[in-house]
Formats: structure tokens, C-alpha cells, sequence
């Protein structure tokens, strides 16, 4: 790779770690070429992104970011995942290393916050940021349903008052 390219990996990367909210970091040693396209896979379904690079190259791009934590991460064979959904790539790398024990999570950042892998499982198992917004508009419209219910609830009871007093009174006139 000449200069120009990395240059431009550099400055790439460092546009990745300023945008991104998460970042996990992982030991990927052992995985075979399918299960990297398999975590590729459901890393994109997810909205985050893999990506396997030199380590010195990253440290460089992490450089004057919030995520520059995870510099001393960066030993050995490493793979960063990273997205704009602060639980997206970390929740997938979770998922993904129950089911390989080839992926090991070393840790990551959000923001400015440090994670090691414990932090990383834990920030895995908050809902995302999809689940959220639905708990959210289900929470506004409970209220609205419920307004709707009474207020039309005294001409629902109106109704079955009348209605008691016509089956009354044809019971009357049939008797008569």
C-alpha cells in the first residue's frame, strides 16, 4: 500500500471514529473467511459496519477522536465494528461470539466512555435504538386510545340505556 492510500485510509477511518457513536473491538484469530462474511452480514442488517485494518493505521486515525480509548486495544489480530446505533455493532459482536468462541471482545468506546468487555455485553443488552422509538410512540398512543375509549363511552351507555328501555317496553306491549 503506497502513502496516498494509506493517507487516505487514515483520514477515512478518522471520519468513521468522529461519526460513530460505538465501537467495539475484537480478536477475530481462527475465524475462517465464512464466518467473517457471516458477521459482515449481520453486522449490515444491523446498521453497523466491520472493519479489519492495521493496527498502527488505526491508531493513527483515532487520533483527536472521542473513541481514541481504544488505542491500547489494538494488539494482534483486531477487528473494529462500529455504528451510528449505539447498540447496533455491539449488541451483533455479542451475539455473534456466543455462538464462535473464535471472537473474542476486548472491549470498545462509546463516546467518550471506555468499555471493556463487560461493558460492551452490557451496552448489548439495552434495546436498540428501532425498539425504542416504537416503546416510545406505543407509551403516546396509549393515551390517545384511551381518551378515545372515554369519550366514547357516555353514548356507548346512552345507547344501552335505550336500548334496555325499547326491549322493556316491547316486553310490555307483547304482555298487554
Amino acid at each position: 500500500m503506497d502513502r496516498t492510500a494509506k493517507a487516505d485510509l487514515v483520514s477515512t477511518l478518522n471520519g468513521v471514529f468522529a461519526n460513530t457513536s460505538v465501537v467495539v473491538v475484537a480478536h477475530y484469530k481462527g475465524l475462517t473467511v465464512a464466518e467473517m462474511q457471516k458477521l459482515r452480514a449481520q453486522m449490515k442488517l444491523a446498521g453497523a459496519t466491520v472493519k479489519v485494518t492495521k493496527n498502527r493505521i488505526a491508531n493513527i486515525a483515532l487520533d483527536g477522536t472521542d473513541v481514541a480509548s481504544i488505542k491500547p486495544l489494538l494488539k494482534g489480530p483486531t477487528l473494529l465494528a462500529y455504528s451510528s446505533d449505539p447498540v447496533a455493532a455491539a449488541k451483533v459482536a455479542v451475539d455473534f461470539a456466543k455462538g464462535n468462541d473464535k471472537l473474542v471482545i476486548l472491549g470498545g468506546a462509546m463516546g467518550t466512555t471506555a468499555l471493556n468487555p463487560d461493558g460492551v455485553k452490557a451496552l448489548a443488552s439495552l434495546p436498540s435504538l428501532d425498539e425504542l422509538r416504537g416503546k416510545i410512540v406505543g407509551l403516546i398512543q396509549a393515551p390517545a386510545t384511551k381518551i378515545a375509549q372515554v369519550v366514547n363511552a357516555p353514548a356507548a351507555k346512552l345507547a344501552r340505556v335505550f336500548g334496555a328501555y325499547a326491549t322493556k317496553d316491547a316486553a310490555q306491549d307483547e304482555a298487554a
